[in-house]
């Protein structure tokens, strides 16, 4: 499964938007990412294309398992990369910018070890 980052965004902020409001339409994309309406709509033809989205005839979006696959492994790799950032003591802001950009590029082995170590307790740190 190999896609570019920018395909793995608009299918993560398709789960991320389905989870807060249920429904979401290609308009609803544009502002979360601030891009614009005609890009996000030439990103959606080719996701449609790809075989990771679907379009009912009203304009809602939903994400196909393919897509689902890719946008739940995005989104993980997010929440626990930005948890883990913070832990550290970096900002929330910082935090969840930094995981943005990480989230993409490490490999399932680096991941893997971080998640493994960011869910180990801290004996140090009171719980």
């Amino acid at each position: 499964m190999n896609i570019h980052e920018s395909a793995e965004n608009y299918l993560e902020a398709i789960l991320r938007l389905s989870e807060e409001h249920g429904a979401v339409r290609s308009i609803d994309i544009a502002g979360e990412l601030h891009f614009s309406k005609p890009s996000v709509s030439v990103a959606m033809k080719k996701l449609r294309e790809s075989g990771y989205i679907e379009m009912d005839k009203d304009g809602y979006l939903s994400l196909l398992p393919a897509g689902r696959e890719i946008a739940e492994r995005i989104y993980e790799r997010h929440r626990l990369l930005c948890e883990f950032f913070i832990r550290l003591g970096v900002s929330p802001d910082v935090a969840a910018a930094d995981a943005c950009k990480v989230e993409h590029d490490l490999s399932d082995e680096t991941f893997q070890r971080i998640k493994e170590h960011a869910q180990r307790k801290n004996p140090t740190r009171p719980e």
